[in-house]
């Protein structure tokens, strides 16, 4: 019988909306695990070592499209059974075979950058979890897939065992970031820590400019306030309170906050960076902090100063 006569606009979109859920939510699954990895074994040298919101999106992208996945699964699956003809539906094959290609060919260049960076000796921990992450995924989705093209239409709990094991490994997976990255909550205050460490660089940085202008330190912060610059004095930005600040010398003051969250020393220039992508002042000085009220003592260096101010814009004739 002429497949044509049994399938349908609907059997379109459900093939590629199953599929399109599918590749979302493989990218969403690897990239999880990856910043997972970038989390636990950071690098010194990349300056995008770990992104919290890579972590959020793949969550967030997990939490709809393997629903999806599912359930349009269960849906093609059951009118396969009501009409075995449309096992042979020639989209589905192309789909199939597509996605089998994908999969062989993630596999081949995986290899291929893994025996690689063996020869060059740089191989850690880090690199071999990453690598091995996309191999046990490409792998996975390879075996399934070929499975799924040579499979008979019948009875079998299978595809119910599979869609339980993979709704457990993710559902283990984003369950695991709260341990490892923190909870939403965790995230949110950690958000509000780097903007209040951004605002005291931006500060200490206008009191250098200040003294430099006036060889002296300014009395309160609002003296830093002007329109010529367009510097207006940032806040707390969760309770708008004003951050403190005293002199303790005519060359040394301090910059005080509260803060929700921890910052050591050693993830102090891999977050500071990862707003610039490249070695910044904020990252160079030191802002690791506890928690609750943390004071930053900063002294002024008349010699160093008084050079930049000195220094002369080259005129090219």
């Amino acid at each position: 019988m002429n497949q044509t006569n049994h399938n349908t606009p609907k059997d379109v979109f459900l093939h590629l909306f199953n599929i399109f859920a599918f590749y979302l939510s493989i990218i969403a699954f690897i990239t999880l695990l990856i910043q997972y990895v970038n989390k636990l074994f950071p690098d010194a040298l990349n300056y995008y070592n770990y992104n919290s919101n890579g972590v959020t999106w793949a969550s967030a992208v997990l939490f709809v499209s393997i629903p999806v996945f599912i359930f349009t699964s269960w849906l093609l699956e059951k009118d396969i059974k009501a009409m075995p003809e449309k096992k042979d539906f020639e989209l589905r094959k192309w789909l199939l075979y597509f996605t089998l290609f994908l999969s062989a060919i993630t596999i081949v260049v995986d290899l291929m950058i893994f025996v690689y960076n063996f020869l060059q000796g740089e191989l850690t921990i880090r690199f071999f979890l990453k690598v091995l992450i996309v191999l046990i995924v490409a792998g996975a989705t390879f075996a399934y897939y070929m499975w799924d093209l040579k499979r008979t239409i019948e009875k079998t709990n299978i595809l119910k065992i599979l869609a339980t094991t993979l709704s457990i490994i993710v559902l283990g997976s984003i369950v695991a970031g709260f341990f490892i990255v923190g909870t939403p909550k965790e995230q949110r205050n950690k958000r509000f820590d780097d903007n209040r460490i951004e605002h005291l660089n931006n500060i200490s940085s206008q009191i250098n400019y200040y003294w430099q202008q006036k060889e002296k330190l300014p009395e309160q912060l609002t003296d830093l306030q002007n329109d010529i610059n367009g510097f207006f004095l940032p806040v707390d930005p969760e309770t708008n309170e004003s951050y403190t600040y005293n002199v303790k010398s005519d060359l040394s003051f301090e910059l005080c906050a509260n803060f929700k969250t921890e910052l050591k020393p050693d993830e102090n220039m891999a977050r500071a960076n990862y707003y610039y992508g490249y070695p910044t002042l904020l990252a160079s000085q030191k802002w690791d902090h506890g928690i609750g009220n943390v004071c930053f003592e900063r002294t002024i260096d008349p010699d160093l100063l008084k050079t930049n101010s000195e220094l002369k814009p080259e005129v090219i004739r």
